[in-house]
């Protein structure tokens, strides 16, 4: 095509797109757009509250334990610096009736000469006697911990922070070994010699008691001055640089109790845990399970979900009622007539609400303090929403049908773009949304090339994939016939396939919309026990990846474009395998951000081969695994639908056991 070709294609999308807006704007009365007004309004009006706020917005335990401190305290600070805690005057009558939760006091020592260190003031601590006096105690060492830990972060000299550093490095002891396991160089369990709760600055943790040790504190919540493992618990100061050790410096208390504070309290220098760190599962030595973390209450996420996707419900109501109201009104008729492609038609009538979608973007990323980068994180997510609600309006008959399929989508994607983003911060199952991507750009993290096409690939090829259905069906048989929406869904089907290489291509570009799906189930099974996260993650696996290879296949047999033969459905059979094999091997992009370190995203990507470490298994497993599998799909779907159901739960049977088998063998 040359390159007055190109003028021309593009000047009929904008006249396209023109004639579009202007029946758009037309089309509406004063009194809908007044209430789309007010809805604007109040969505702002949340916007302008949360921009009052910030990103660190509030919690639910904001400000709920109410500590009586004396201004002068050196712990004061670590109670302004501590959300759940809100600090109070001194007064232990207020203890008695309820007015605070909790009672510090210090008691001065004696002072020793002046070349010797002078002693630390004895901490007093008194809790109310109920559960909440209980809960505000460990709230407050947890709130010492880690104003200690970023005091220690933010040291220049390292050091003096971390005099003691210990490596802990894990063999491969097979093929795969630790590699498969993603049990990598980890430098995350470290333990700091005296900086587990010891003072810094002058703060310690309560005269030698930290967070994973309470024998130092009575009943009563008194210190003796004592600590288990810690030599005598006196918390003396070491000069210099302002950190402490306690006796013989060592605790029994490790790297882990330093992590686990630390996934919910990034450094004071910003580089923290970050997602995008080199190290994304060792830091801190946990395993990631929801039982050993603790995420914050995602306001933030929550809150951008709120501003970003309301606007797009209003932008695919209007289009998705303007593609249908062609089809009801036949006036899609006088464009199917003219001389131009149907491409040019769908990205003529796409193009204004695609520009007025990524205007509202840019003006909410903007007006929250992102950047370009909020908005091309967002963009994908408003192209997918358009694609979703074309396809959908394609297939609905009616606008009581378009409903249901906006609704769905909407519910769909609201849950696929929030679930995962609760996790910011806490692990990489996060980046399947490029919500996190937003959230971490406003927390000041940097964020890689590889996480930013983990986040948005699979929507850039959905939408386009999508694109592509919907516009196979933009044709007069299927937009002004009456079909159910599951016919109008095979012959968008099988309105692309022509032959052998046609099926496997189509099977590739399905593998978009598997990776959505077992990424989705990853982020919902996350929050299940291991025991029972990865067996149900495995039948997610097999199940999905069953009906991408083989229900375009019953579609074309369906619709008779392929004669019904053994010998065709399994030359399609291995077509589609084949196909998808290939195919998915692109899912290596989410080595980039790390999702095989954890034992759920191993499970759902190691029978597909994506892996540190590869064995010939699992190279050409997979391979005869989908050959095997679609073409048994394929024998039942030459057939009936009833047949094709019966084949595909076998090949699903089969593809389960293979998974439990790799997962057994390799994890």
């Amino acid at each position: 095509m040359t390159a007055g070709d190109w003028r021309r294609r593009l000047r009929r999308i904008a006249r396209i797109a023109r004639w579009e807006l202007s029946q758009t704007t037309t089309s509406y009365n004063r009194r809908t757009l007044v209430i789309a007004f007010v809805i604007m309004a109040v969505v702002g009006g949340v916007g302008g509250a949360a921009l009052s706020l910030g990103v660190a917005s509030p919690a639910p335990n904001t400000d709920i334990y109410r500590i009586g401190v004396a201004d002068d305290s050196r712990y004061t600070e670590v109670i302004e610096t501590s959300n759940s805690l809100v600090a109070r005057e001194a007064d232990r009558r207020g203890l008695r009736t309820g007015e605070i939760d909790l009672l510090i006091e210090e008691v001065r020592q004696p002072t020793a000469p002046p070349d010797e260190p002078q002693p630390v003031p004895t901490l007093i601590v008194d809790r109310a006697d109920s559960d909440k006096g209980n809960a505000a105690l460990t709230a407050f060492r947890s709130a010492i911990q880690r104003y200690n830990n970023r005091l220690m972060a933010a040291e220049q000299n390292s050091s003096a922070a971390y005099p003691v550093i210990v490596q802990l490095r894990y063999q491969p002891q097979s093929t795969l070994g630790a590699a498969a396991l993603g049990e990598t160089e980890d430098t995350g369990d470290t333990t700091s010699d005296g900086t587990d709760g010891a003072e810094t600055n002058g703060v310690d943790d309560g005269g030698g008691t930290d967070s994973a040790e309470t024998n130092g504190i009575d009943d009563r919540g008194e210190t003796d001055g004592t600590d288990n493992g810690r030599g005598d618990g006196t918390g003396d100061t070491t000069g210099g640089s302002g950190d402490a050790t306690d006796g013989d410096g060592t605790d029994d208390s490790t790297g882990d109790d330093t992590a686990s504070s630390e996934q919910s309290t990034p450094a004071v220098d910003g580089t923290g845990d970050s997602l995008l760190g080199i190290d994304l599962f060792g830091g801190g030595g946990t395993s990631g399970s929801p039982a050993e973390i603790s995420p914050p209450f995602p306001f933030s996420s929550l809150l951008l979900a709120f501003i970003f996707l309301v606007p797009m419900n209003f932008i695919i109501q209007a289009y998705g009622s303007s593609i249908l109201n062609e089809r009801i009104s036949r006036r899609g008729e006088l464009l199917l007539v003219a001389p131009v492609e149907r491409l040019d038609i769908v990205a003529g009538k796409t193009l204004p609400y695609v520009a007025v979608a990524v205007a509202v973007t840019a003006a909410i990323a903007f007006g929250i303090g992102g950047s370009l980068f909020s908005v091309f994180a967002v963009i994908p997510i408003a192209l997918t929403f358009l694609a979703a609600t074309f396809v959908g309006a394609m297939f609905a008959r009616s606008f009581k049908e378009l409903t249901f399929v906006t609704v769905t989508i909407t519910v769909f994607l609201t849950s696929y773009i929030f679930i995962p983003s609760i996790f910011t911060n806490v692990t990489p199952i996060a980046l399947i949304s490029p919500l996190t991507l937003v959230v971490m750009e406003l927390q000041g993290e940097a964020v890689g090339l590889g996480s930013y096409v983990f986040s948005t690939a699979p929507f850039y090829l959905s939408s386009g994939v999508l694109f592509l259905l919907g516009t196979g069906v933009y044709r007069e048989e299927d937009m002004f016939s009456q079909k159910r929406v599951p016919l109008k869904f095979l012959d968008a089907l099988d309105a692309r396939l022509s032959g052998l290489r046609s099926v496997g291509v189509l099977t590739a570009l399905f593998v978009p919309f598997v990776f959505v799906f077992e990424l989705l189930g990853v982020a919902v099974l996350f929050i299940l026990p291991i025991s029972i996260s990865i067996p149900a993650i495995l039948v997610v696996v097999a199940v999905v990846e069953e009906i991408a290879k083989s229900i375009h296949i019953y579609a074309g047999f369906e619709n008779d474009t392929f004669d019904r033969s053994i010998a065709t459905a399994l030359r399609l059979g291995a077509a589609s395998g084949v196909g998808f094999f290939v195919a998915e091997k692109f899912t290596i992009v989410a080595q980039a951000v790390g999702l095989p370190g954890l034992e759920l995203g191993r499970a759902a990507l190691q029978p597909a081969g994506v892996t540190p470490s590869t064995g010939t298994l699992l190279l050409l497993g997979p391979l005869v695994l989908h050959i095997v599998t679609t073409g048994i799909s394929a024998l039942g779907a030459r057939r009936n639908l009833r047949q094709y159901v019966a084949t595909l739960l076998a090949a699903v049977a089969i593809h389960v056991a293979y998974n439990f088998g790799v997962v057994q063998l390799y994890g």
